[in-house]
């Protein structure tokens, strides 16, 4: 599978009773989707995939994969205990996903083959993108047979450790030059001039989201942004656990799309550090525009 591009991970927007708000989501996808992402990626990390119910996830999926009418590939979360993860994937076949994004699964950890069985389960289903993050911290070896699986086609990291991804780029491509490998961590475009230089080009945009202009202005070539806009919003993004999706839905209200506040234990953004992101959005949009 081919990915190029930005790759877009929506909000899920919950109405003012706190449930998923199916209309408001159907038109985030598809507004999106005029500035012409490579892949969509709904109900991950900035979709708060922890926070759904095994419904709510589903039905996210279907108006993600129906918004984007396959006009490019549509990935779900899937991960947690081995049951719930299947049943994300099955769900996710059936509403038209073409993959998954495999999130660790959390506080449960056994050794590598047992790892290496949960995601051969799962890849069964549908094509896997794991996600390395949290207690999933891979040596380069275990990559290399991970992409040796059936279904395992790619790699998101999250860990940011530039030694450990370059041991682990090389030793991959050596065996399989096709897999996929981007950069997955809060606010991926300040980090993406070293990830470039150990050969990954691909990387989530969290900013995409809510400023598509800021985004597709940077994937072309405006380095001032690194200064002008991203820099400051991870300051930003720095201040309060949970802010890296509290400040998207934030940033997705602020451009005029009430898509509701975040579920706990996240919290939603205060005035003063609204202010501050209503402020950043505003200089990055001109320095796009310019």
């Amino acid at each position: 599978m081919k990915l190029s591009g930005v790759l877009f991970f929506p909000v899920t927007p919950f109405d003012a009773g706190g449930g998923l708000a199916e209309e408001v989501l159907a038109e985030h996808v598809s507004q999106r989707m005029e500035h012409g992402p490579g892949a969509v990626f709904a109900a991950c990390g900035t979709g708060e995939f922890s926070a759904l119910s095994e419904a709510e996830h589903a039905r996210a999926v279907r108006i993600a994969a129906e918004a984007v009418g396959g006009r490019v590939p549509v990935f779900a979360g899937a991960g947690g205990p081995l049951g719930a993860a299947l049943n994300q994937a099955r769900a996710a076949r059936d509403a038209g996903a073409d993959g998954l994004l495999l999130m660790p699964p959390y506080l449960a950890q056994g050794p590598g083959h047992g790892y290496t069985a949960y995601v051969s389960a799962i890849a069964s289903v549908l094509p896997v993108i794991i996600y390395q993050r949290g207690t999933v911290a891979l040596e380069p070896d275990t990559v290399v047979e991970l992409a040796g699986l059936p279904g395992v086609i790619g790699l998101k990291d999250g860990l940011g450790d530039i030694d450990r991804m370059q041991r682990t780029v090389l030793a991959v491509r050596e065996r399989f030059p096709e897999f996929l490998f981007f950069n997955g961590l809060p606010t991926a475009e300040l980090t993406m001039p070293a990830y470039r230089g150990i050969g990954v080009e691909l990387y989530s945009s969290a900013v995409f989201a809510f400023a598509p202009e800021i985004a597709k202005a940077y994937l072309n070539g405006d380095e001032r942004l690194l200064t002008e806009f991203y820099a400051p919003l991870v300051r930003l993004r720095g201040k309060v656990p949970g802010y890296p999706v509290a400040l998207v839905k934030a940033g997705v209200r602020l451009r005029g799309l009430d898509v509701g506040g975040v579920r706990p234990p996240l919290v939603d953004v205060t005035e003063e550090h609204l202010e501050e992101l209503e402020a950043l959005i505003k200089t990055g949009l001109e320095r796009a525009a310019s």
